[in-house]
């Protein structure tokens, strides 16, 4: 007797669809405000780019301004994620900030977007950003484990002890986030090709080095 053909599961065939789905959007939209900002950003665009209903978008995000701010924690969840895959509590201190200040200038040189999705967030005076209650959560890892990395250094007697590290961080994403965002009038000014892959690995090393110096108990 022939055995009876299961059935495939519906359910869980559209519940993959859905994550594609969503996926999709969050890409699109991401690469549309990255480039027309938020007010030039237009759902019928996003829809396109993601190859989506739009009504399917509006379903699983609501309306734009819904799906603005999911891009944006996004992109925060994002660059958290890739920096406690870093483990760095497995390193001594010099080198867990060595790979710190390298991951963040990766992470701003690998995602253009990213510099300048957040431009166009401070051009909206974080307006979206306040709205978001993950922020805070995100962020205050981050801090502790840069705080941790700055009391090892301090135990060791390598580093200074009386370093702020919300100050760190913002030097930390400074040194990358403007050599991006600024590579084209940069590269004019300067009359150099600043994405070449030798002035890129020298503006890392320049980097990491400045951190370094500056956070070091003997700096003579």
């Amino acid at each position: 007797m022939e055995a009876p053909r299961r059935r495939p599961d519906t359910g869980a065939r559209r519940g993959r669809n859905a994550v594609k789905t969503k996926a999709a959007i969050l890409a699109a939209g991401r690469a549309e405000f990255a480039e027309r900002g938020f007010e030039g950003a237009r759902v019928d665009a996003i829809a396109d780019r993601a190859g989506a209903n739009k009504r399917l978008l509006y379903h699983y995000f609501g309306n734009k301004e819904d799906l603005y701010g999911a891009v944006l924690l996004d992109a925060y969840q994002e660059i958290r994620r890739g920096e406690r895959e870093l483990s760095l509590d497995q390193y001594e201190p010099v080198e867990a900030m060595d790979r710190l200040v390298r991951f963040t200038f990766r992470h701003f040189l690998a995602n253009p977007w990213f510099t300048k999705l957040l431009s166009t967030e401070n051009v909206e005076n974080a307006r979206f950003l306040k709205t978001l209650p993950d922020i805070p959560a995100l962020h205050s890892p981050l801090v502790g484990q840069i705080r941790t990395l700055i009391e090892r250094g301090g135990a060791a007697g390598v580093f200074r002890r009386d370093v702020d590290p919300v100050q760190l961080y913002i030097s930390i994403a400074a040194l990358g986030y403007f050599y991006v965002s600024n590579i084209a009038t940069l590269s004019v000014i300067f009359d150099k090709d600043l994405s070449s892959v030798s002035m890129v690995q020298e503006r890392e090393a320049h980097a990491v080095q400045m951190v370094l110096d500056y956070l070091r108990t003997n700096r003579g």
